[in-house]
């Protein structure tokens, strides 16, 4: 349609942004901000670039608490168990919302609950691994944020994602490589892989990402793929038999190869694979976060000017104190208890300095997984 070329031509230009001087980028945007109000053009879906305006379809998350976050589709009607469409209500632990009422409002704003308020946010690959359904174990963004550095994963880079499992991981790699790179992420089961597939479309993701049922430790990632990939990543039951087929798939010029194990006798056995089909630089990385409590103390300022005061006549001074440990102790004590009692008549409080402290928690999360890590020379030198 021409509404949908003219927001397309729109949306490259601010991609490209880079390149237009300050009087053409205002332009584009006030032309974007007015194209998204009207009626007769859509903008892309809320995964897919930045946005101002909840559009009808989108993929909204909703924020109560940093513990209780909710992400629903912005949609005035839902089909119920009878296949009848009725309106859309969504419970929350403060009210329920009329999703209807989410269409027009703008991201970031405070929306009203039957017994309370939420915000309504743009989804980004951090808000969704968070509130995603889950359909298999996931990885968080500490291993995540890992993953994207090791594998060098750039803005046009073609990577090759093994096991798909509940896409993740699939969001970051998007962000990450759009808008010209490309993911092709594999997974057996095929339930799995049609959900993963409409999420992908739903969010509007679908043309830089293939969706493929496949073992691949038995048929590799297809003949297709061979010399096309930057970037592999394996999380599989028995990655090191997948590890040959990424071999092939990686271009001639090399690139780089990763792989998650739970255990340290699955990531030993992928470090085995790695050095029999030419891989170097093996390292194996163990991701911990820790989360350090900073607070600020008052601490109280000790005086020592007693060792050098008279108490009751007595010189308490350290030559004395020196003559036996027995008359010490008795003297301190009775120094002690007569400074408490001026103290209380006095009623001076006592002067103390604020520190910032760290300290570590009590708990902290433990063991997630093993990240193998290795990179494929050039032809030329393998």
């Amino acid at each position: 349609m021409p509404g949908d070329l003219f927001v397309n031509i729109l949306q490259a230009a601010w991609l490209t942004r880079v390149v237009l001087n300050k009087q053409v980028l205002c332009v584009v945007n006030i032309l974007l901000h007015f194209a998204n109000k009207s009626n007769f053009v859509r903008l892309t879906m809320s995964f897919a670039g930045p946005k101002e305006v909840i559009a009808e379809g989108d993929t909204v998350v909703l924020y109560l608490t940093p513990a209780a976050m909710h992400t629903i589709d912005a949609v005035p009607q839902i089909r119920n168990k009878k296949n009848e469409m009725i309106e859309y209500v969504f419970q929350t632990s403060f009210g329920a919302l009329k999703v209807r009422d989410l269409i027009g409002v703008r991201y970031g704003s405070r929306v009203q609950l039957t017994k309370g308020w939420a915000h309504v946010l743009q989804p980004n690959p951090e808000l969704w691994t968070q509130t995603l359904p889950h359909r298999t174990q996931i990885l968080y963004t500490p291993d995540i944020s890992m993953i994207l550095y090791q594998l060098e994963v750039r803005p046009g880079s073609i990577v090759i994602e093994s096991g798909t499992g509940s896409g993740s991981l699939s969001h970051y790699f998007l962000r990450a490589i759009r808008p010209s790179g490309h993911l092709h992420t594999f997974d057996f089961h095929e339930e799995r892989v049609l959900k993963a597939r409409e999420e992908f479309v739903s969010h509007g993701l679908g043309d830089n990402v293939t969706v493929r049922q496949r073992d691949v430790c038995e048929q590799g990632f297809g003949d297709e793929l061979n010399g096309v990939a930057d970037a592999v990543f394996l999380d599989l039951p028995a990655p090191q038999l997948a590890v040959p087929h990424a071999a092939k798939a990686l271009k001639d010029e090399g690139g780089r190869i990763c792989s998650f194990s739970p255990c340290i006798e699955q990531s030993m056995r992928v470090c085995e694979a790695l050095g029999q089909c030419g891989f170097i630089e093996v390292q194996n990385i163990e991701v911990l976060q820790i989360e350090d409590i900073v607070r600020t103390r008052n601490v109280p300022i000790i005086e020592l000017d007693f060792l050098k005061t008279k108490v009751n006549g007595v010189v308490s001074n350290i030559a004395i104190v020196e003559s036996t440990l027995q008359n010490s102790f008795y003297l301190l004590i009775n120094f002690l208890h007569q400074r408490m009692e001026t103290d209380k008549d006095l009623k001076t409080p006592r002067e103390s300095k604020k520190y910032i402290t760290s300290s570590a928690p009590n708990t902290m999360a433990g063991h997630t997984g093993y990240l193998t890590i290795a990179e494929l020379p050039p032809l030329f030198a393998r």
